[in-house]
């Protein structure tokens, strides 16, 4: 049984005890989550699709960790012009572990 979720702009296929990162919650490491935009689920060869959403399709999940993602560096560079600019980045996230899908 899988299901495909939304959140943070992004689609997720989760299955029953996946972990995912996904774009920062605001939740502490070991509370509960709810997913309500749940897009497809499937279970037992038969699949059940939103138009956009699930009716009273939910996946529940409980957080692992917040945490930040490695540094990436960002350059701007305009050969011949002295133009140079350096600047670096850390996306926040947070590690879910799937422990139930309903629908």
């Amino acid at each position: 049984m899988y299901a495909v979720i939304s959140t943070g702009g992004r689609q997720y296929r989760v299955n029953k005890g996946d972990v995912i990162c996904v774009e920062k919650l605001d939740a502490e490491a070991g509370q509960s989550v709810d997913f309500d935009k749940v897009l497809l689920i499937e279970g037992d060869g038969r699949f059940d699709v939103g138009a956009p959403y699930l009716e009273g399709g939910k996946v529940t999940g409980e957080v692992v960790s917040n945490s930040r993602a490695k540094k990436i560096e960002v350059l701007k560079f305009r050969r011949r012009k002295s133009y140079m600019r350096r600047q670096g980045h850390r996306q926040a996230y947070t590690e879910v572990r799937i422990t139930d899908i309903c629908g």
